[in-house]
């Protein structure tokens, strides 16, 4: 049987990644969580743990670490054996970055940073990731080995680029959210009822996503084909492709993201 797999927190992302797991068959699993929800207590499979200073002293395949920024601050110590043990570490961590880990785990640790989002829960997310010069090759493999269990992956050769990502498709569900309920809102100022206007809004984004992962055209090519010219879809066009339109609110957005995982990386 290969080594377990060590993830400590397991909340939503990291209860996605159990469920990943036992379904890519990767287990063993030991998940420490110190409030599990029932859904991750009636998972057959990992075995639980609920404190930090209780992991049991193993070899381990690799440690996820998905733990809040903040908390990983305060509890990145009490790993510092499992990362001085040669362990893959694998944090998801948002704006925690590599010498931080490195000052509390070693030099020598060996670790991979991962930003995931929350489409991963079905195994339909993208991870970027980021490996540490300390990082072998058998350890980029295992990273995508354990993160493609959700979804896809994307290399970045630049840590810095990991704030960019996390701006971009790790914030970026929240954002589509928003445009679900900005579009139900406008619905309902032009006269449909609340609950019709949403129910419109999210079926088209839903459905437009999924035509946008089955159709490779470029994104421009296939906005296109749904404005004629001099339509009603144009005419919207007018206002959402303005100098002051979405573009430049989706890039002011992202770049307030971005500076806000940066700044996280300096406290």
């Amino acid at each position: 049987m290969s080594a377990p797999i060590l993830l400590v927190g397991a909340g939503h992302m990291g209860s996605a990644l159990i469920r990943g797991w036992i379904k890519a068959g990767l287990g063993p699993i030991t998940a420490v969580e110190p409030n599990p929800s029932p859904h991750l207590r009636k998972l057959e499979g990992p075995k639980l743990v609920g404190d930090l200073r209780k992991i049991p002293r193993e070899r381990w395949r690799a440690c996820v670490v998905a733990l809040k920024p903040q908390v990983l601050r305060t509890e990145a110590a009490h790993l510092k054996s499992i990362a001085g043990s040669g362990t893959l570490m694998i944090s998801i961590a948002a704006g925690t970055g590599v010498a931080f880990m490195a000052k509390h785990w070693g030099r020598k640790a060996r670790i991979v940073r991962a930003m995931p989002n929350t489409p991963g829960g079905i195994d339909r997310g993208i991870t970027a990731l980021y490996a540490a010069p300390t990082a072998t090759t058998q350890d980029r493999a295992l990273a995508k080995s354990l993160l493609s269990a959700i979804g896809r992956t994307v290399w970045l050769k630049r840590e810095a680029l990991i704030d960019a990502a996390t701006a971009v498709s790790g914030s970026g569900p929240a954002y589509v959210f928003a445009l679900v309920e900005a579009l139900a809102a406008a619905g309902v100022a032009a006269g449909l009822p609340r609950a019709t206007s949403t129910m419109l809004a999210r079926a088209t984004v839903a459905g437009t996503g999924a035509l946008l992962d089955a159709d490779k055209r470029d994104p421009a090519e296939l906005r296109r084909d749904v404005a004629t010219p001099g339509g009603t879809t144009e005419a919207a066009f007018k206002i959402l492709l303005a100098k002051d339109g979405l573009e430049a609110l989706m890039t002011r957005a992202v770049a307030a993201a971005k500076a806000r995982a940066e700044e996280l990386s300096r406290s």
